[in-house]
């Protein structure tokens, strides 16, 4: 028994070694499986998957940039790159199905076919929609819409995008942005190609509502499409603030579609607050929201003269005198060119560029002496000086567009300019000629960012008042829920411009709105002042000036 017992001991005993070596084996093969995992493949697998990401260069083909971005970084169920749908061709080919045999027709009529269901799920599989150049098929404008961009989809995005020479909008639609995913897609904006003007976020609220970042300081953007976003009256003060404040303006923005949303008087007062020193926006909608008469009120204001607050009429006295300040610093340089023109030169603008470049305040009593005129300010005088040019001899008429550039850039160093406009021609100086391109890009530069405080003002029992906004052309304010007395006030601000734009009608500038549209709101178009409104923006419309050219076309035609 001690020996049976002993042999199974034995045998235990016996096979445990080798259970141990093969088990020692195993477990040695298991720690090296192991040891060598995390050593040489699990790390390298997370070092080499950023570094395949950075050593991949695009090709500017959205389709193979984007798939192999995906697959580098494991991502095996990506979005695929389709070409875009053209509604054309389905017309056709149902025509063309029409004409056919109907059997086949008739059978799938009563019951939907297979191919039917399929085809509106692959309209709503996850895709990235391109539209792409008929020349050379580059990519010209991408659509995404109905599944969620998360941060990785824009991390491919900041790589396969910038080599997209031709993109010009980009359109995302109910796609799950966030406010951090949005300033991730912001980020990704300054890499794009310059041709990127148009930008579309439908579909997307935020509960930071941190769109107006979209018009920071440095965005290109020049048409934005905010559609369905439930912005309110605080989104809308974001916004209004982004489109000019005192000391900021965007000048890039052309339209701005800011319809189906929340906005309310309030808000309609803040977007009517960025439209007062705004002179880049052409095109505004707020249709479908919540606008009543305070608020359409506060935008007619802006279409007609208003009148300055404390707060910018200060800033635009700061604004006066340091252009005061810059137009003594460069005087001296003026008048060191001024010493090296010819003596008949000199003769021709004897009493125009001497008192111009001695000292502000003389050439100031000079003007007004010249006029006899009473004292204004110095931004006034400077108005005037545009005015005494007018009506003058041609001589004189140099000097005059001299006053004009002067006026409205602030340069001192005109004088410089104009006897060599007339005379370079005939010294046939290079350097004076490469000086006055400089002078004219300048110039030219200089104009592009005038100050909207800075243009000419009315004074009215002591208050000042601005010529309003004429650079709008479009105002859209469907469905909201105006009534005639917000009429009243457009119909002021259109008659106001209407009459402008009869004594604008000989010179080039804005003129004010060339398309209001009101309808759908709490009115009816019966109404006397919306038939005021519609007889008096009929003739501005250039839409419903080109009806009548081309029912006169065909009707030549036949």
């Amino acid at each position: 028994m001690s020996g049976e017992a002993s042999t199974p001991g034995a045998s235990s005993r016996g096979p445990r070694p080798g259970t141990q070596k093969s088990s020692g084996t195993m477990t040695k093969k298991g720690d090296r499986g192991a040891k060598e995992k995390p050593a040489s493949v699990l790390p390298p697998v997370g070092e080499e998957e950023p570094k395949d990401l950075e050593e991949y260069q695009c090709t500017g083909v959205l389709e193979t940039d984007f798939a192999e971005l995906c697959i580098r970084s494991g991502y095996t169920d990506f979005p695929k790159v389709v070409t875009r749908p053209r509604p054309h061709p389905t017309f056709v080919s149902s025509v063309s199905l029409s004409e056919k045999p109907t059997p086949d027709d008739q059978r799938l009529s009563g019951s939907c076919s297979l191919n039917s269901v399929e085809s509106k799920y692959v309209f709503f599989r996850p895709t990235i929609q391109v539209e792409l150049e008929p020349e050379d098929k580059m990519v010209k404008e991408i659509y995404i819409r109905g599944w969620k961009v998360e941060e990785r989809i824009l991390g491919f995005f900041s790589k396969c995008l910038p080599p997209l020479s031709q993109l010009q909008a980009i359109n995302m639609w109910k796609v799950g942005l966030t406010d951090k995913t949005l300033a991730t897609f912001i980020a990704i904006l300054p890499l794009c190609s310059s041709t990127l003007r148009k930008l579309s976020l439908e579909g997307n609220p935020l509960q930071e509502q941190s769109y107006h970042k979209l018009l920071a300081l440095d965005s290109t953007i020049a048409h934005l499409s905010l559609r369905n976003n439930n912005i309110d009256d605080h989104g809308a003060q974001l916004l209004g603030q982004a489109l000019s404040t005192l000391h900021s303006c965007n000048r890039t923005l052309v339209s701005l579609n800011l319809a189906f949303n929340h906005i309310g008087d309030e808000g309609a007062g803040y977007i009517a607050d960025g439209l007062r020193l705004n002179r880049s926006l052409l095109w505004l909608s707020l249709a479908h929201n919540r606008i009543q008469d305070k608020g359409a009120l506060k935008l007619a204001e802006v279409l007609r003269p208003f009148e300055l607050t404390h707060t910018e009429v200060v800033e635009r006295r700061r604004l006066l005198l340091e252009k005061g300040t810059q137009e003594r610093l460069r005087s001296p340089s003026s008048s060191r060119h001024g010493d090296s023109r010819t003596d008949r030169e000199k003769n021709l603008m004897l009493g125009a560029s001497s008192m111009v470049l001695v000292d502000k305040t003389d050439k100031m009593q000079t003007v007004k002496t010249s006029k006899g005129k009473k004292k204004e300010k110095s931004g006034e005088v400077v108005k005037k000086e545009e005015k005494s040019g007018s009506g003058q001899s041609p001589t004189q008429g140099t000097l005059k567009k001299e006053d004009l550039t002067k006026a409205s850039k602030g340069k001192v160093t005109i004088p410089e300019q104009k006897p060599t406009k007339g005379k370079g021609p005939k010294t046939g100086s290079k350097e004076k000629r490469s000086t006055l391109l400089e002078s004219e890009q300048l110039v030219a530069e200089v104009t592009e960012m005038v100050n909207p405080l800075l243009e000419p003002v009315e004074h009215r029992d002591g208050k000042v008042f601005m010529p309003g906004n004429k650079v709008l052309l479009h105002l859209n304010l469907l469905r909201n829920r105006i009534t005639e007395v917000g009429l009243e006030g457009f119909l002021t601000a259109v008659q106001y411009q209407a009459q402008f734009s009869k004594l604008r009608s000989a010179s080039k500038g804005p003129v004010g709105l060339l398309s209001l549209s009101l309808e759908k709101n709490c009115f009816s178009l019966q109404c006397p002042v919306y038939a005021m409104i519609q007889e008096l923006m009929l003739p501005r419309d250039p839409i419903s000036k080109a009806k009548p050219r081309e029912e006169e076309a065909m009707a030549s035609s036949t």
